[in-house]
């Protein structure tokens, strides 16, 4: 009746919902999903618990620590809300849930994107260029300040003020700050403001508040109005996170109008204070100075003499240098005296005695004289006796006896006879004239030179 037990087919409750929790996230990619908190817990741990519903449903959602950390407004029972979320499954319990990345109110989506894109638009026109931003005057004739009479930013502004400059005039141009028509309003105060031409410069300003309460000043008629005044305009809205378009698009951001307030305005005490020190800097330059100049004029004083004495001194000291100038001319003129008999002196006593030496140099001279003549001799006679011999040994000699020089065309001397062949031509060479002539025959017999 039962079908057999087979293990491969059975899974545990713990598989199941992990399937499950796999199959969820892979289904559902991360989306906003928009509804209103219910049950809202954050423990010790920092984690937070709810469900989101609506009309219709509720799902229960779980927000770490870590995410938890980075909201900007606080969560509470009741409250409009869009999360982030993965849509996933608690295994521990099967509990279907959602676990959340982000939150934000409800509608802030929206006006984000609306932000984004303004900004986005402004941006394009050049309006927050910081070449355009002017830099606020130091001491201001009169500050203006837009906001509404009732704020408590108005008060913090004007307590600043007057803290930091009592006698600084101030003019409040009227507006509402927050509602459908406040943008409208805020924009015309500040036109008010240019046209009257009463401020050097003006502050825009409001207290904290949510997205929503802050949102005329992210209001195009706004910021066009700011970018359009005449004088510097400073941006004081919300707190220090809080940013408008009026931020941007403004000369200068304050993080809080108080802090508008103390840029746009000097401080007088640090002003006084400063003024006294480069009074006291000043005194202490003249008296240096003053003292400087006091002790180079005693100086001078020192120095400064009578025309008189000065010529004076003047006429000693030359009268000085020329009896000195002629006792120095004496004196090199008699060293010099002196140093010329000395050396005379010496030039007598070392002076050669050439006599002895001239009949010597007479006889050398005379015997160098015979000597040159008689080597002169014996060269004649030996160039004779070569000559002789060169003339003996000389082939003109030979061909004057009745001998002939045969030599080839080409110059070479014929010495054998076996060096010619029947039908050459040589030169006889005589010795008055040489011919050329022809080998006919050659016959062979033995010389008889003798």
């Amino acid at each position: 009746m039962f079908p057999q037990k087979s293990s491969a087919n059975v899974i545990t409750v713990t598989e199941l919902n992990r399937q499950v929790r796999d199959l969820l996230e892979g289904a559902f990619p991360i989306r906003w999903i928009a509804g209103e908190i219910s049950n809202f817990k954050r423990y010790d741990s920092g984690h937070c618990y709810f469900s989101l519903k609506d009309a219709g449903a509720q799902v229960r959602c779980v927000m770490f620590r870590n995410r938890a950390a980075l909201l900007d407004f606080q969560p509470k029972e009741g409250v409009q809300v869009e999360v982030r979320a993965v849509v996933s499954l608690y295994e521990a319990r099967g509990d279907y849930q959602l676990t959340i990345e982000a939150m934000r109110p409800a509608g802030v989506g929206d006006l984000f994107e609306a932000f984004e894109a303004l900004k986005k638009k402004l941006a394009a026109e050049g309006l927050f260029d910081p070449a355009t931003k002017r830099p606020l005057p130091a001491f201001p004739r009169a500050i203006g300040i837009v906001t509404s009479p009732k704020a408590a930013a108005l008060r913090d502004v004007l307590t600043t003020l007057r803290r930091r400059h009592p006698g600084l005039p101030v003019i409040i141009y009227p507006t509402a700050v927050q509602g459908t028509a406040a943008a409208n309003d805020i924009a015309a105060a500040i036109r008010n403001a240019a046209k009257r031409n009463e401020v050097d410069t003006l502050i825009v300003c409001r207290g904290g508040g949510s997205l929503e309460d802050l949102w005329s000043f992210n209001e195009e008629v706004v910021a066009r109005a700011i970018a359009a005044s005449p004088m510097p305009v400073v941006s004081g809205v919300g707190h220090e996170t809080d940013f408008t378009i009026a931020d941007f698009v403004a000369d200068v951001r304050a993080p809080t109008p108080t802090a508008a307030a103390e840029l746009a305005s000097p401080n007088r005490d640090e002003w006084l204070a400063r003024l006294a020190q480069q009074s006291a800097r000043l005194t202490r330059a003249l008296e240096r100075s003053l003292h400087s100049r006091m002790q180079l004029l005693d100086q001078l004083g020192r120095r400064l003499r009578h025309p008189g004495e000065a010529l004076s001194l003047r006429r000693e000291r030359l009268a000085t240098l020329a009896h000195r100038l002629h006792q120095a001319g004496a004196q090199q003129i008699a060293a010099r005296k002196t140093g010329l008999e000395r050396l005379s002196l010496r030039l007598a006593h070392r002076q050669p005695q050439t006599a002895p030496y001239a009949s010597r140099l007479a006889e050398l001279q005379r015997r160098l004289s015979l000597a040159a003549e008689r080597s002169n001799d014996q060269g004649q006679r030996r160039l004779d006796t070569l000559a002789a011999r060169l003339a003996a040994l000389s082939p003109h000699a030979v061909l004057a006896r009745g001998y002939a020089l045969v030599e080839r065309p080409d110059g070479r001397v014929v010495q054998h006879a076996a060096e010619l062949s029947r039908g050459d031509i040589v030169a006889l060479r005589f010795a008055d004239d040489s011919i050329n002539a022809q080998i006919t025959d050659r016959t062979a017999q033995q010389a008889d030179l003798f």
